[in-house]
């Protein structure tokens, strides 16, 4: 089965960010997908910021994208735009890091104000990064992710909607893994 990696993008820790990364994570193990997960700040911070792709825990979270089939990116929306700690991974990456790849955007916020940013600020640099196939991401608002002891609690509505789109984002990769390859 396809490996698909998610990529969370949150400073914070704990991070609804990164619960929602986790769960979706989880939901695609149950459909069969092999899953690992990239959390952006546990990557060494001078290696970042220095944009240096050799340092070993940088260069093998490049090794994780260039692997898979598959990529979920979940970060918090800060001022209208996708977290800073995202974008100094994603600078590091390879020009065509994502090309042939699925790829599911998934940001979260405070307010309905931030909406936009999903497609005018993240999905521009995952085109420019090489993905060809975006799904629909989500908006999800913040309050509508509980955390506690007990994990993740999801808003029924948007539970729903995010069943949705994980089933589009499994369906993708799995009919873009088995067509033939162009050679």
């Amino acid at each position: 089965m396809p490996t698909v990696v998610t990529i969370t993008g949150s400073p914070s820790h704990p991070s609804r960010s990164a619960a929602l990364a986790q769960h979706v994570g989880h939901q695609l193990v149950a459909r069969g997908f092999e899953h690992a997960s990239i959390n952006v700040r546990d990557l060494p911070a001078t290696a970042l910021l220095a944009g240096r792709a050799d340092d070993e825990a940088i260069a093998a979270a490049i090794r994780q994208v260039e692997r898979a089939e598959a990529i979920v990116v979940v970060t918090p929306i800060y001022k209208a735009a996708y977290s800073g700690v995202l974008k100094t991974f994603l600078d590091v990456l390879p020009q065509l890091a994502l090309a042939g790849k699925v790829v599911l955007p998934l940001v979260t916020g405070g307010t309905h104000a931030h909406v936009l940013a999903l497609d005018y600020a993240l999905r521009p640099v995952l085109v420019a990064l090489g993905a060809q196939h975006i799904v629909n991401g989500l908006f999800v608002l913040d309050k509508t992710l509980v955390m506690s002891e007990r994990g993740l609690a999801i808003d029924s509505e948007v539970e729903q909607r995010l069943a949705v789109i994980i089933e589009d984002f499994a369906t993708s990769v799995v009919r873009r893994a088995s067509a033939p390859r162009a050679d």
